[in-house]
Parts: structure tokens; sequence; C-alpha cells
């Protein structure tokens, strides 16, 4: 079906209606063109600061460019939605800053709290694109939600999205980062959106709060120093000199999200899958410790925090019930217990991390 530019622009509108109704907090519309992009990316991969990430090297340039991934490819459709879930107080990020002081802790990423957003955007976003095929008729597209060699980021930043800021993530002016993204690929022309332009100014907020200082200059990071990247990506040991520094922290990390000014205006999720589940805003590290690996399975049903398995789970918290020696808890009889109970496991990995917490319990080299 051939469109003028008249029912193009139309289209384009609906389109963006069509995803507020979706759930959808803006949806705007790009070209593809990431050669601006390029270099840095293949400067980042040359580096080796994607780590483990082999998936990101593995498709080379292909990330950069859209119609290779996808042929036919002319515009794309990029979307966020919030997840902040509705319960989540106003001074939510004081709060979070303060759980990381309590030895006892679990701290989780607060995406990481409710349902798997991979499936809701999905979903949404395959239901976004079966709107587009009832008002034009076939055509070519593909959906992604973080789970193919897309460059999401820049794409969404030329899109008028938001902008990428010094801790590499997407901010905007009115909802702050606390969002997810996704993609339709398309290969209708579309009018596309303008870019926002950036508005860090001179914070450095982000990268001075870094626990382990992977922010390592305005929109630069080291992944392998990353905490995020060391408890869900990490499919190895914790390097040694790392633990430390990791704190209460069993999955993933929002230091850099929470002392970022603009989050002052983040919005909360309009769909209930971001609720939090299993109490995970305000865990223990020794409850959860305890679970087994069906009660892993079963209470995260759902969950992005199921994919890391259980094992990398006790590595997690093996590490964080190390470090609350250092935040007060040294020789705590729970603590040191909960330890002892795992002392044995069959992963060599979790007994591994298991010695180097009780060492830090018990004053052993």
């Amino acid at each position: 079906m051939s469109l003028s530019e008249a029912n193009l622009a139309e289209l384009a509108a609906s389109i963006k209606q069509w995803g507020r109704e979706l759930g959808f907090a803006e949806v705007r519309i790009t070209d593809i063109d990431l050669t601006a992009s390029e270099a840095g990316l293949q400067a980042w991969l040359d580096a080796g600061m994607h780590g483990e990430m082999d998936y990101m090297a593995s498709h080379g340039m292909k990330r950069a460019r859209p119609a290779e991934l996808v042929p036919g490819t002319v515009r794309v459709v990029t979307a966020r939605m919030d997840y902040l879930p509705q319960s989540m107080p106003e001074d939510w990020r004081e709060r979070e800053t303060a759980r990381l002081a309590e030895p006892g802790a679990a701290v989780i990423s607060l995406y990481a709290r409710g349902r798997d957003y991979h499936k809701v955007l999905r979903a949404r976003l395959q239901q976004l694109a079966d709107r587009i095929r009832a008002a034009t008729g076939e055509f070519g597209y593909r959906v992604f939600t973080d789970s193919a060699p897309v460059m999401e980021l820049p794409l969404a930043e030329k899109a008028g999205l938001g902008w990428r800021g010094k801790h590499t993530l997407l901010i905007s002016r009115t909802a702050g980062s606390t969002f997810f993204m996704g993609e339709i690929l398309v290969d209708l022309p579309l009018p596309v959106d303008p870019p926002t332009g950036a508005h860090c100014g001179q914070c450095t907020a982000c990268l001075d709060v870094c626990p382990t200082q992977a922010i390592i200059g305005p929109g630069k990071l080291d992944a392998r120093r990353c905490i995020s990247y060391l408890t869900i990506e990490l499919k190895s040991a914790i390097p040694e000199e790392m633990r430390p520094l990791i704190g209460n922290r069993v999955y993933g990390c929002d230091d850099c999200q929470t002392v970022c000014p603009w989050n002052k205006f983040a919005q909360r999720a309009v769909l209930p899958d971001f609720d939090e589940r299993n109490g995970l805003g305000g865990a223990d590290m020794v409850d959860l410790f305890a679970w087994s690996e069906e009660d892993f399975n079963r209470r995260l049903e759902g969950s992005p925090i199921r994919r890391i398995g259980h094992e990398r789970w006790l590595r997690n918290i093996a590490v964080g019930l190390g470090n609350a020696a250092a935040a007060g808890a040294r020789g705590d009889a729970t603590i040191v217990a909960a330890l002892m109970s795992r002392r044995d496991h069959p992963s060599e990995l979790v007994r591994e991390h298991v010695e180097w917490a009780l060492a830090r319990h018990l004053d052993r080299d």
C-alpha cells in the first residue's frame, strides 16, 4: 500500500496515540542512520569494555545498521514505558539510598522487582504493530525489546525520547530515567521526530557516586566494573577486588539513577506489571539466601531475575553477606549460620564466594 505524505503524517500521529493507549508513556520515530555511533561502539568493543558479553561483539557493526538486521527498514518506532511502581513514595530516592547502609538488606534494582519487562513491552509493541497493520495492510516490521543487536539508546536519542546522560542511560526532562524502551523496525517512510538535546550541564553526580567507578568519563562505561554487569551478566566468579565495592547490591545497581536530579520527575508506571513482587523492595539477604532452587524458580516465575539462575543468585548474596561484616555486622550469628549452611553447596562457584564471605566475618586469611 502506497501512502502519501499526508497519510504518513496521519499514521505517525495515530501510532503515537495507539502507543499511549497501550501503556507507553511516549512514542517517537527516527531514521536509521547511526553512522555517528559506529566509531564509539567499535572503540568500546576494541577496549574489551563489554567483558563477557560476547553478544555485543558477535554482530559487528550490524548493531549500528538496522537495515542489515531487518532488510527494508527505513524507520524505527521507539517507545518508552515507565516502571516506577505506583506505590513508591515521593522520597523513594532517599529511601533506596538509605537501604544501602543496612547490613542485612538485600538491595535489588527497582526495574527487576516486578514482571520481566521483556515480556510486557514485547507484547505491547506487537499489539501496536497489529494496529499499524490494520490501518495500512501488510508491511515489513520487526519488534525488539533489548533482545537483538539494536543500538536502542542512540535511536531513542535521535527520536527525541531524551538524551544519553553521563551515566550512558537515557534521560527525559519529564520522566527522568526510570523507564524501559522498545522498538519496531518498519519499512514505512514515516516522518521523523527531532532530538531534544542534552541537559546534564556541569552535573557529575552519577560519575561521583558510582561505587566501582565504572563510569570512566561522561558517557563512557566500563561494563567490567559495573555492578549491574557483575551481578547479572557475569557468569563466572566476581573478581575479588570488586566484591567489597558491591556492598549489599545483590541484583543490579541504581546508584547513578537515584542520585540523578532529573529523577525527581520520574513517573509512576501505568501498568500493574511492574508492581513489586515477593517483597523484594524490603527483602533480607539471609531470607533470600535460604531459598532453595525450587523456591527461587517458583517465586521468581515471570521475573527478570530468574534468568541468572539460583547458582549466581547465591553467589551474589554471599558477597552481600560478606560485605555486611564491614557494614557493622561482623560475626553476626545469623549471617554466619546462613553462610555455613551453604558451605558444602554442590557449586564450586557458590562455595568459593561463601568461603570469601566467611573469612570476612571470622577474620580468616
